[in-house]
């Protein structure tokens, strides 16, 4: 709806213009992967950057994010299979099993 006139109004958004307006995230996104990487213990940095960075969610199937991320990290990405439904699939496995979970992954007030 055009603002101005109150009526609907047909506007062409090209690719570019969407990856104008994403730069500034995608942009935060490497820098909070290096942050992270740069925090990283030195056993599991290792085995990132052996096994390497997995996208999931609806933002990997952003077409070029994970070569974008190659780039500006340095560290090899890939995207997970059926990323839309990967984290769900990973937090039902972990309620599954949450018994055999080692207790480090609950703060000491029980949560």
């Amino acid at each position: 709806v055009d603002m101005a006139t109150g009526l609907p109004r047909v506007v062409t958004v090209t690719s570019m213009d969407i990856r104008v307006g994403l730069e500034e995230t995608l942009n935060d996104v490497s820098d909070s992967i290096r942050a992270t990487l740069d925090d990283t213990p030195p056993e599991l940095a290792a085995d990132i950057i052996r096994n390497g960075i997995v996208l999931a969610g609806g933002g990997a199937l952003l077409r070029g994010l994970d070569q974008r991320l190659a780039d500006d990290t340095g560290m090899p990405i890939r995207i997970a299979d059926d990323p839309l439904y990967a984290v769900v699939r990973g937090s039902g496995r972990m309620l599954e099993n949450l018994a055999h979970l080692p207790e480090t992954l609950f703060r000491s007030d029980g949560t």
